[in-house]
């Protein structure tokens, strides 16, 4: 299998010392390790568990290979990796490996560290001691010790030979450390643990088959050589250079095109129709952003979508610059109105493209809890979602000419598994990346379970063969649509902007895909009224558009609409004015100094006015005239001022009596001299007070001071602009000082929870940690943090 040009998105080295030079770094290692399929991996943990510098032999006999057909998979697997510096052959044929590709796996094939690790902080006297208890004898030096002691753990006969010798209580506790091929996340312990606390450890210990870290907490741990000796010749490395077995069919060639043209159009149809509702009424985002499922039903019945359709249009035209967060609302960018006018075939290429490369996955709708997700909630990049893409893609390219799965949301999922094992999967999916095969399906990525010309254009990074593709397989956008006498407008295919904007107008639309539908009723024409349209224009933009003849139903529609159109007018006003006299009032409205009221004849005896009741009472009085206010149900308002009284009376102040009831004129003359005293003290105090803030105190709450602080808390304090000054400080203490943590957090459903958590690592604006309440990690939005308290 060869590798593929999709594995690593590193930029291209100079040389290939520059790349093993880069690859040294964690981080770097951590990019590549994701793209890798299955049997990569397997190789890579099985030299990370034996430890460098290793041999090709001792790697094949580890992993199970015998047969010339598994040795020509394994050298493809090395080479593979050595492409990607990972692991390379000196010229004596010892493999070595990048320095941090043993820390990717806290116990590569379940395997503590190498005997000469564990043993590097152990003194000369305990070598002696360990040679000495298995019966050979100590050479002088410590090196000398170290080495006969690998030496002799090294030998899987001399091992079994030594535990057969030991009690009962030792070999039950080796053979279940040895067979424990999946450690649990140990717990933080409160004190030191006995080395022989667990019944045998202690004759394991004194002889180097167990090691106590006395710098680690937990405990004793087994070498690496002791395990695979005890679990015995017949225990092998997983490895499966072969992908799993897919149920196929025949399929041609045509009949994927077919299908992913069918696929493509109606997904075109779809967003097409979704941006041109945006457009027309941006969907509103929730306080805690994105947009919520309320919104979506909107957009989504208004476009005739379901709601997987109507995501990854909005996740893809968002990414792609369609679409943009403004205030409360997802209006559309100028760039839409340029991409409407393309024809179909142009438009979406950008839309894939964008879908190939997103950091997340489109159409997840649930969280881990089953909770509603909102669409466009800026949630955290998430390469696992891209590589399960890519590994989908690689999936289908991968399978025989002519020949389809049988069930995509079956088959392909195994298949997606070894391609991506690092992919994420979705809590939603009921099978394997279900969703992430839907949207392909969607897309018209895959057809009829293969990959199709645009999949394989994706997959080889060809923008211009995508492009032929989508043109190929699209046909031009329709200028045209079918009206008929049942007063339907169909239009075929994808509608082209100015189509679609014309009956979006007059018509209500009831179904999208590969065929649009619009129904013109009574309220879809007066809609069109409404913006200021005459009926003529109408129904001269109608026929430019009709295939045929205007239907005669649809005239008598639009000629009756208008006819009853305005019959009943309304007009704004804050208040009405009406009299017995037609002069006066004609009078008011002529009146200079009351033109600043907008007033307004409706009749010779009703005026209106824009300017609220009590302003035009205030003003008509003001110039002379003797109006008077009436309530609501239309009788004369009674203007009474209200006389204000203070709730409770003042009590008067009181003096201090002795107990005889007479004053103590010392005692009180006492108490104001040490009154002013103090108040002289403390203008002295203000007086020669700095004028700048004092040094922060981590809890006052004073504002930051640049030369106490550290950067820590002002970056934090930069993207979580909700937390308080002392939440903030608590929270950059503990990412400083590895500390726990709890926080309470609003997650992207808008639900509020409260986490503890450990292991922090800044990352702005997300926040990295184990979370105790999944089990697993968890990367957190800063401005979502609500409060910091301690653990």
């Amino acid at each position: 299998m060869a590798a593929r040009s999709d594995a690593v998105s590193l930029p291209e080295p100079r040389s290939v010392g520059e790349l093993a030079d880069r690859l040294q770094r964690p981080r770097s290692v951590a990019l590549v390790l994701p793209r890798l399929a299955l049997p990569y991996l397997q190789v890579a943990e099985a030299l990370a568990a034996l430890g460098a510098p290793s041999t090709r032999d001792v790697l094949a006999n580890l992993l199970g290979v015998a047969d010339e057909k598994g040795a020509r998979r394994l050298d493809m697997a090395l080479e593979v990796l050595a492409d990607h510096a990972l692991v390379w052959p000196d010229g004596n044929g010892t493999l070595h490996m990048a320095a941090p590709l043993r820390q990717a796996w806290d116990a590569p094939l379940g395997l503590e560290r190498p005997l000469a690790e564990l043993l590097a902080g152990v003194t000369s006297d305990e070598l002696r001691g360990m040679l000495a208890a298995l019966g050979v004898k100590p050479p002088g030096t410590k090196q000398q010790r170290l080495t006969n002691l690998v030496d002799h753990h090294s030998d899987p006969d001399r091992v079994a030979a030594v535990v057969a010798q030991a009690p009962a209580a030792t070999r039950r506790l080796l053979q279940r450390l040895a067979e424990h091929e999946s450690r649990p996340r140990q717990s933080v312990m409160f004190g030191a643990p006995e080395p022989g606390a667990e019944p045998g450890a202690r004759w394991a210990l004194d002889r180097g088959l167990l090691v106590q870290d006395r710098h680690r907490y937990g405990p004793a741990r087994m070498p690496a050589q002791v395990a695979l000796a005890l679990r015995g010749p017949d225990w092998h490395a997983p490895f499966d250079p072969v992908p799993p077995l897919a149920r196929l069919l025949p399929v041609t060639t045509e009949e994927v095109e077919r299908e992913a043209a069918a696929a493509v159009t109606a997904f075109a149809a779809h967003a097409s129709s979704v941006l041109s509702v945006c457009a027309a009424e941006p969907p509103v985002r929730l306080k805690s952003g994105g947009v919520g499922v309320r919104e979506l039903v909107r957009v989504g019945k208004a476009a005739r979508c379901d709601e997987t359709v109507l995501r990854v249009v909005l996740e893809t035209a968002y990414a792609a610059g369609l679409l943009a967060r403004e205030g409360g609302l997802v209006p559309v960018t100028e760039a839409y109105d340029a991409w409407a006018e393309l024809e179909p075939g142009e438009r979406i290429p950008l839309l894939l493209r964008t879908w190939w490369t997103l950091p997340l996955t489109p159409a997840q709708a649930r969280d881990e809890e089953g909770k509603s997700l909102p669409a466009l909630a800026g949630t955290p990049p998430c390469d696992g979602c891209v590589q399960a893409r890519h590994g989908l893609l690689a999936a289908a390219a991968d399978l025989p000419a002519d020949r389809g799965v049988r069930q995509a949301s079956e088959d392909l999922g195994p298949l997606v598994a070894w391609h991506r094992p690092l992919a994420d999967e979705l809590p939603q999916d009921k099978t394997p990346f279900a969703t992430v095969i839907r949207e392909a399906e969607l897309l018209g990525v895959l057809a009829r379970g293969a990959l199709s010309g645009i999949g394989a254009a994706l997959l080889a990074d060809a923008p211009e063969e995508l492009l032929a593709g989508t043109r190929r397989l699209l046909p031009a956008a329709t200028e045209t649509a079918l009206i008929g006498a049942d007063l339907t407008a169909v239009a075929t295919g994808t509608p082209s902007a100015r189509l679609t904007t014309l009956l979006d107008s007059v018509a209500d639309r009831e179904a999208g895909g590969t065929a649009s539908v619009w129904r013109f009723s009574p309220g879809s024409v007066r809609r069109a009224l409404d913006t200021g349209r005459s009926p003529e224009g109408i129904t001269t933009d109608l026929t430019a558009v009709a295939a045929g003849p205007l239907p005669q139903p649809l005239s008598y529609l639009i000629a009756d609409t208008a006819r009853r159109h305005g019959h009943v007018r309304l007009a704004p006003a804050a208040c009405v004015i009406h009299g017995e006299e037609p002069a006066l009032l004609a009078e008011l409205t002529v009146h200079r100094k009351l033109a600043g009221l907008g007033l307004r004849q409706l009749a010779p005896t009703v005026l209106v006015s824009r300017t609220p009741l009590d302003k035009t009472l205030a003003a008509l009085r003001a110039e002379g005239y003797a109006p008077v206010a009436e309530t609501a149900d239309g009788t004369v308002r009674i203007e009474k001022a209200e006389q204000r009284r203070a709730s409770a009376p003042v009590p008067s102040p009181r003096v201090a009596r002795d107990t005889a009831g007479a004053q103590r004129p010392a005692a009180r003359t006492k108490r104001v001299r040490e009154s002013a005293d103090g108040l002289r003290a403390l203008a002295v105090r203000l007086r020669e007070s700095p004028a700048t803030s004092p040094a922060p105190d981590p809890y006052n709450g004073i504002p930051f001071d640049t030369d106490t602080d550290t950067d820590t808390e002002e970056i934090i304090a930069g993207y979580a602009s909700g937390l308080s000054l002392t939440d903030v400080r608590q929270l950059a203490h503990a990412i400083d000082a590895g500390q726990a943590i709890t926080i309470e957090y609003v997650a992207a459903s808008g639900s509020h929870t409260v986490r503890s958590l450990s292991d922090l690592e800044l990352d702005p604006p997300y926040l990295h940690a184990w979370c105790h309440l999944r089990n697993d990690e968890r990367v957190f939005t800063l401005s979502r943090v609500q409060s910091v308290m301690p653990a």
